[in-house]
């Protein structure tokens, strides 16, 4: 599936943004085109690349973070920067050092694209102050996108407590009638079902979570307030099903067995479809998680 691409506007000028490999990618091609325009957008680019510094920048880059990079043709590139002959393209760096930092699409948003860290080191070669109005849109597009987070989290956590209700109502009508559970004790029997979605799940008990994080615990929080967009979704199906499984009298063990295979079938499927709804919550923010 198409990578996603949004679009920031830099003073009047529209620059499209993409992920890749779990970054964004900022494209280098409409700054350019915003400065010199469409014709003369390649030739900005390559004699950005051309320069010795920009090479140190891109160079010291890959090697942070690309342990594939050809540090032997980096060097042959460095040598050759700044005589009259010397021209690189993104084509060629990438194909003769095996950098990961600039990339080439084509299509309706294609162009020549940078990580994030290189295409605001463009922005300086633009001018000061583009890479300043850069840096201001790219941080308002993340709010925007972070606060779109936390709204769609806020809808699946509702949702998820909503369908706890019917589970709840199959325990209330199917499972306490045949316990042998007084009136005090009944809420074991809701406890141990949420904790079969919670093992089936996140692989580990309410209280063995709590046991484990009791900073979060101490606040009243629970393992369901710091999980992902794509597991409170699973969440809310698998109590959907768990609630008819009980109704039609299946057993624990077997309805456990069911539904750790169907939890972890949808959310690789969920996960698959959006990397940014896998990500963990904490304290009302977002982190990459495990």
């Amino acid at each position: 599936m198409a990578a996603k691409v949004r679009q920031i506007k830099v003073k009047d000028v529209l620059v499209s943004v993409t992920s890749h490999n779990q970054e964004d990618f900022i494209c280098l091609t409409d700054i350019a085109k915003g400065k010199e325009g469409a014709s003369r957008a390649a030739d900005i680019i390559k004699n950005w690349m051309r320069n010795r510094s920009t090479l140190e920048f891109l160079g010291t880059w890959e090697q942070l973070y690309n342990p594939d990079f050809k540090v032997v043709e980096f060097d042959h590139f460095r040598m050759e920067a700044g005589l009259p002959t010397f021209v690189l393209s993104p084509s060629q760096w990438v194909e003769k050092t095996n950098a990961l930092g600039i990339i080439s699409r084509s299509g309706r948003y294609g162009g020549t694209y940078a990580h994030r860290d290189i295409a605001l080191e463009f922005g300086s070669a633009i001018s000061p102050a583009f890479k300043i109005y850069l840096i201001k849109e790219y941080q308002r597009l993340k709010e925007v996108e972070s606060n779109q987070y936390n709204l769609e989290w806020n809808v699946a956590r509702v949702l998820s407590k909503l369908n706890y209700h019917l589970q709840t109502d199959a325990v209330k009508s199917h499972i306490i009638p045949s316990s042998n559970y007084t009136t005090d004790t009944q809420w074991l029997v809701y406890a141990e079902e949420a904790d079969v979605i919670n093992v089936a799940l996140f692989g580990c008990t309410a209280r063995e979570w709590r046991n484990a994080n009791p900073e979060h615990a101490s606040s009243g929080k629970n393992i369901r307030d710091f999980a992902s967009i794509n597991e409170l979704a699973v969440l809310a199906n698998l109590e959907t099903i768990n609630s008819v499984l009980i109704q039609k009298g299946i057993k624990s063990e077997t309805r456990f067995a069911e539904l750790s295979r169907i939890g972890r079938h949808q959310l690789t499927v969920l996960n698959g479809v959006d990397f940014t709804k896998s990500l963990k919550r904490i304290s009302g923010d977002i982190y990459s998680g495990d």
